[in-house]
């Protein structure tokens, strides 16, 4: 009739196992699919469409680098849903300059469970504002597939 005080443990255990392997898994998206990082393309929709997204999760940027036919385009992580609004990169970190979009891209790991705000800065902000060239994303725990 004895409750063995091992069995609290195992229960923990294996709530802690579950939850590591909640964060272990990922995935590798390339922002935009085919269409890669570029002007004029709807990345907000495009994340709708293509989430949720997950802790752990991998986000390619893929583009060009400036050439006379190709616009500089870079990443920026905007601090806040306002300076997204608005694409204000007063307080935003640069991420990935116009160079590293090249090959295979920048790699950008979601490790927190926050909004993430990203878009392109150049042009002035012309590219976030007028091409769309922004979307965020809010990582969640993958609790299997």
């Amino acid at each position: 009739m004895g409750i063995s005080f091992a069995a609290p443990g195992l229960i923990l255990l294996l709530l802690l196992t579950a939850c590591s392997l909640a964060f272990s898994e990922s995935d590798t998206i390339v922002v935009g699919g085919s269409e890669n990082w570029r002007y004029g393309f709807n990345y907000t929709g495009w994340s709708l469409q293509h989430g949720p997204f997950y802790i752990n999760d991998k986000l390619v940027f893929k583009y060009n680098p400036p050439s006379k036919n190709n616009p500089r385009h870079s990443v920026y992580l905007l601090p806040n849903l306002w300076s997204f609004a608005t694409c204000d990169f007063s307080q935003a970190k640069l991420l990935a300059n116009p160079q590293q979009g090249g090959g295979k891209g920048f790699v950008f790991k979601l490790t927190n469970w926050r909004p993430h705000y990203f878009a392109s800065g150049e042009e002035d902000g012309s590219q976030c504002e007028d091409g769309q060239m922004k979307f965020f994303a809010v990582p969640l725990p993958r609790w299997g597939k």
